[in-house]
């Protein structure tokens, strides 16, 4: 099984609807975002909408923390802390593939706008 220990930059993300037609982009057009995974089992992953020229308009942004567990297919959080409290005290589950060095994330699906989304975040190890 391939580790995750590290620091970890988000370099694409991308949305699509239940019948596989994208959705606008999460994070906007430069998304922003980093991720730790400490070998003792703690991480902290804070992601934003990464646009200077947004200053006073509406950016997607969240970050939170906790204990994790990752079996090769699953990364599981048990969240202790949150940009939203609603996060906190819940498990926050990822699905993981590689592709290649990069780690690729996936969220379970949500409702948004009227459809469901499904997000998929691609990382790039920047530090062990």
């Amino acid at each position: 099984m391939r580790s995750i220990v590290g620091t970890w930059q988000l370099i694409a993300t991308r949305a699509w609807d239940p019948q596989g037609q994208p959705l606008p982009s999460p994070y906007g057009p430069q998304p922003l975002g980093i991720v730790r995974f400490s070998a003792d089992g703690r991480m902290l992953a804070a992601l934003c909408d990464g646009r200077a020229e947004a200053v006073g308009q509406r950016r997607e942004y969240v970050s939170y923390m906790g204990q994790y567990t990752y079996d090769g297919t699953l990364l599981s959080t048990l969240c202790d802390g949150a940009s939203d409290v609603e996060r906190i005290g819940t498990t926050q589950e990822r699905g993981v593939e590689w592709d290649g060095q990069r780690l690729k994330l996936t969220p379970p699906p949500r409702p948004t706008a009227g459809t469901t989304e499904h997000r998929e975040l691609t990382w790039e190890r920047i530090a062990q």
